[in-house]
């Protein structure tokens, strides 16, 4: 009974006295949490107070370091410009415009039967806003024929178009960008971004709930952070205020700043300020940031001008911009693009008709080679050497300065064709040469003005290495004659045209007890009576040295640096046959004076600086200085027509008219180490060098070298030919150039044995001479040059009279 009865009966219950004990801990832990609780808040508080701080301070300042950029020189149209349609077609696809009936838009033309109809872009230059005109050009067999107004506003005398955008300056690995304004880019771009990248943009506070929980389960299953969720507000701050890194931490950080942001700024502000930040590629050591930038590095025109399925592509690429590359992935980006069209199409922004035009059509982005910062980074080169002392590195690559300069891009890219394709030639047809052995550099630049109009700093104009245009310091060799020449007819009494002079071998004594024996290229003499014009046609070292010590080293460097050159060459003999060292750069200075008929102009690469808001900022006017006198620069000139026509430099005429008269001078230096040729027509000069970077021999000369070069590069931008006027100090005497010089001469001083008068003066060559040092015994065709050449000598007599009567009377 008793075991049944304690087998029915019920457990006893705890008293209640039994749970006091841990009722009691948990109202004693209650407080402690939620101090803690408080804490926590509290610091949360404080954190977001500096993180408000740091998202006011950084959105409301200066957001971007904006890097100065740099224009080419841009294209003026008028009425008789020597430009032809296929030219000007050429070059408005270059900067990007389209071809389309429809000229309702900036940057587009048409073309018709010898006239071109153009909708030019607005754009502020340096002096002012130039609006957008609608224009038709003609032409005709010369050129423009007239320009006509198509928008019923006044006539169209001159137009300049926008000037290609070359290059920028920033730091080595920054980044880069273009600011555009929402409501300057297409509606479809900020609409379709939006659609693709955050559908739910223009409603949430700047994180999506969804997007977050969604990720996070897909984070979970992955043991690591797989997807961000993130809205488009998060993806401004992450670009703007954080760096890449994956983790809890930092995605916590943004969600509470993107919060933040939302709070302070309009959508409109943030949109902007991510149209402008997203990140859309690189391109060498520069981050293509914002869309209005990536229009220019994808497409080389403005965002505003881009069709749908460009649109599309940069949108598509916000994704992975180097992974959705276009140039690199071109299957891959069009993908992408094509789905971001569907998504487009079923939003309803894009209609069944454009929508299948748009996937249709090719990806349209331009060529680009792996050119790091700049399109032409040789040029850009010499522009930042022309802006050092004048701008803090911290204005020009944060300030957003916009540098305007002299460059022509049609220019450039021929010499950069004609550079690539001349050592292929050289080294193909001169046996012994290793193939891409040779390095070479062009200079182009205009004669009026002395604008720098092309660069190329070597064989790969795109890499941006060593510029051997501006850092190759080489002997100049036989470049150096025409300043020689120069200096010695610089005195009509001693030397002038026809001056016989003296090839015979020579031998002089230095100061350090060695001789110095010049020899002739052809180890032959020409006797003791070679004329003077022959001498330098040919190149001859001999009977140039001569000439030289005749006329002074110490002259022949006075007049070196009167023509631009800043070195300080060694007052030796050899100096006579170019035993100094230039750079392209600096022998284009010199030959560019000589060019000009003896006026100095620095060359220049930049024209004008302005703010980002255009407000002029640096004027660079053209500076001119007469440096050498009309008549010994006319004559020098003359020689170097010879050189061009009859001497070392007559294989330009194996590429060009021959009915073009231009000068110029080949260099060749020891053991064909160097290869020069210099020259110049009416309004072109070309400087080339060809040669090794090893300094071993290029087994060239100037003549089979650097000058085809020059003539093909010359030949591509029209040069125009030389129009001889001489000055007043000048007369010309018709003489027949009879100088043979397989016949031996021993300059008996005869000097009607080296020339005759053609009996009808039709087959002679005019000769220019000092006004009153006409050779004596010379009979002119003309009397009046006689009867000048008197007249002139009895001005100077009365005036030398009149000069001894002054000095007389002190």
């Amino acid at each position: 009974m008793n075991l049944l009865a304690s087998k029915n009966s019920k457990p006893k219950r705890r008293s209640r006295a039994s749970n006091k004990p841990r009722r009691s801990f948990t109202r004693r832990l209650l407080p402690y949490l939620l101090l803690l609780i408080c804490a926590a808040l509290a610091a949360l508080a404080i954190y977001m107070v500096h993180l408000d701080g740091e998202v006011r301070t950084k959105f409301e300042g200066t957001r971007w370091k904006l890097p100065a950029k740099i224009y080419a020189s841009p294209l003026q149209l008028y009425a008789g410009l020597d430009l032809s349609e296929k030219s000007l077609e050429s070059k408005l696809e270059r900067q990007g415009y389209r071809e389309t009936s429809d000229l309702s838009q900036q940057g587009t033309f048409d073309s018709a039967s010898s006239s071109l109809s153009i909708h030019t872009r607005r754009f502020q230059f340096w002096d002012g806003t130039q609006p957008d005109r609608r224009i038709e050009v003609d032409f005709n067999s010369t050129g423009i024929s007239g320009i006509k107004a198509l928008d019923g506003k006044a006539a169209v005398p001159l137009i300049r178009l926008d000037p290609l955008m070359i290059g920028s300056i920033y730091p080595s690995h920054g980044t880069d960008r273009i600011l555009v304004k929402l409501g300057d880019v297409p509606p479809m771009l900020p609409a379709g971004l939006i659609t693709v990248e955050d559908r739910d943009f223009m409603h949430n506070w700047g994180i999506s709930p969804k997007g977050i929980l969604r990720a996070a389960i897909a984070d979970i299953r992955a043991g690591r952070i797989v997807q961000g969720g993130s809205t488009i507000t998060q993806q401004l701050v992450k670009n703007f205020y954080l760096s890449d890194k994956q983790t809890l931490a930092r995605k916590g950080k943004e969600a509470l700043m993107a919060i933040l942001l939302y709070a302070h700024y309009s959508k409109d502000e943030i949109l902007e300020a991510y149209l402008n930040e997203v990140y859309l590629g690189q391109d060498g050591g520069r981050a293509i940031h914002g869309f209005g930038l990536a229009s220019y590095f994808y497409f080389q025109r403005p965002i505003q001008e881009l069709q749908p399925s460009q649109i599309a592509l940069l949108v598509a690429m916000v994704k992975g911009p180097n992974y959705y590359n276009p140039r690199r992935n071109p299957k891959r980006a069009t993908r992408r693009r094509n789905l971001v069209l569907n998504m487009w199409h079923h939003a309803g922004f894009l209609g069944d008709k454009a929508w299948h035009k748009a996937e249709q059509a090719p990806l349209g982005v331009s060529e680009h080679s792996a050119r790091g910062n700049t399109q032409y980074p040789a040029f850009i080169d010499l522009v930042r050497r022309q802006l050092h002392g004048q701008y803090k590195d911290s204005d020009l690559t944060g300030e957003g300065l916009r540098i305007f300069t002299t460059l022509d891009p049609t220019i450039q890219q021929d010499a950069e064709k004609e550079v690539a394709q001349g050592l292929k030639r050289a080294e193909k047809a001169h046996g012994g040469i290793k193939a891409d052995s040779l390095q070479a550099a062009a200079i182009i630049t205009s004669v009026e003005g002395g604008n720098v109009l092309a660069l190329v700093g070597g064989r790969d104009a795109g890499f941006a290495g060593f510029n051997r245009a501006l850092d190759a310091h080489r002997s100049i060799g036989s470049l150096m004659k025409p300043v020689d020449y120069l200096t010695a007819l610089e005195d009509p009494s001693q030397f002038n045209a026809i001056t016989p002079l003296d090839d015979s071998p020579l031998a002089v004594k230095l100061a350090n007890g060695k001789t110095w024996r010049p020899d002739n290229y052809s180890h032959r003499n020409h006797g003791t009576a070679v004329p003077l014009y022959y001498a330098i046609e040919h190149s001859l070292n001999i009977a140039s040295s001569r000439l030289s010590l005749t006329a002074g080293i110490p002259n022949i460097i006075k007049t070196l640096h009167k023509l631009g050159y800043r070195g300080d060459p060694l007052a030796v003999p050899a100096l006579a046959l170019g035993a100094v060292d230039m750079t392209p750069l600096e022998v284009a200075q010199v030959y560019n004076t000589l060019a000009t008929g003896g006026y100095y102009t620095p060359l220049r690469a930049i024209r004008d600086v302005t703010t980002r808001e255009g407000k002029p900022l640096n004027r660079y006017p053209l500076k001119i200085n007469r440096v050498i006198k009309p008549g010994p620069a006319y004559i020098t000139q003359w020689l170097m027509e010879r050189v061009a026509r009859h001497g070392t430099g007559a294989g330009m005429y194996d590429v060009l008219p021959s009915s073009k008269t231009l000068a110029g001078k080949t260099g060749t230096t020891n053991n064909l180490v160097d290869s020069w040729f210099a020259g110049f027509g009416a309004n072109r000069v070309g400087v080339v060098w060809v040669g090794r970077d090893d300094n071993q021999s290029a087994k060239l000369t100037g003549a089979t070298g650097a000058l085809p070069i020059w003539a093909h590069i010359m030949n591509d931008i029209n040069v125009h030919g030389i129009v001889n006027t001489p000055p007043d100090s000048v007369v010309q005497v018709p003489l027949r150039m009879v100088f043979d010089p397989s016949k031996p001469n021993d300059g008996a001083g005869d000097i009607q044995g080296l020339y005759q008068y053609g009996q009808s003066c039709g087959d002679a060559a005019k000769v220019p001479f000092m006004k009153g040092f006409v050779p004596q015994g010379l009979s002119p065709c003309d009397t009046d040059i006689m009867r000048a050449n008197t007249q002139h000598r009895d001005q100077e007599n009365k005036q030398e009279d009149k000069g001894s009567w002054f000095q007389r009377l002190f």
